[in-house]
């Protein structure tokens, strides 16, 4: 008889406890608030150089800056960027062009982005003073950190004046496609 009881007792007491248990459970809300920043960020890299040795033939100059642009707004609204460039001077009114010939864009790396689809194709783009739109990434698109490389040429005639050449260029990013 003592072990019937013993038996119960323990019975008992587990029903006990499931009920206690059972008793507590609860349910839990998670949530979670994303906010975004208001405008789109553009870091420059240092300042390109190229150089040549005339040797009486044309001859073509590249340079490839590679422009950060971090989209954090978390609206995919789409940017673009643009770029407007004083003449390529000696600073006795020799000149040399400046053409932009491609623009490629890729995730940074170590960062997760929307690839940007790029809409502008009409390369290559004479640089001038008034600023060109270059590159845009299209609605839903270039949202996080992307690198934008355009391609930068810059010809030489084989009669060019030696010299140091020098012009500023202005890269503006703007939101919108």
């Amino acid at each position: 008889m003592r072990q019937r009881t013993l038996l119960i007792s323990l019975v008992v007491g587990v029903g006990a406890l499931v009920a206690a248990t059972a008793a507590l459970a609860a349910n839990l809300t998670a949530t979670a608030t994303v906010t975004g920043t208001a405008g789109i960020s553009l870091s420059m890299p240092s300042n390109p150089s190229v150089s040549t040795i005339l040797d009486g033939t044309d001859q073509t100059l590249s340079y490839t800056p590679v422009l950060g642009v971090v989209d954090a707004r978390g609206t995919g609204a789409g940017w673009n960027l643009t770029i407007g460039a004083t003449a390529l001077t000696d600073g006795s009114s020799h000149n040399l062009a400046q053409n932009l010939t491609a623009v490629s864009a890729a995730c940074h790396s170590g960062s997760t982005c929307t690839n940007a689809s790029n809409s502008v194709n009409s390369y290559p783009i004479t640089l001038s003073t008034t600023a060109t739109k270059v590159f845009n990434a299209a609605l839903n698109t270039g949202m996080g950190k992307v690198d934008v490389t355009p391609t930068i040429q810059v010809p030489v005639p084989g009669n060019a004046y030696a010299g140091n050449y020098s012009s500023t260029l202005t890269i503006s990013s703007v939101t919108g496609p």
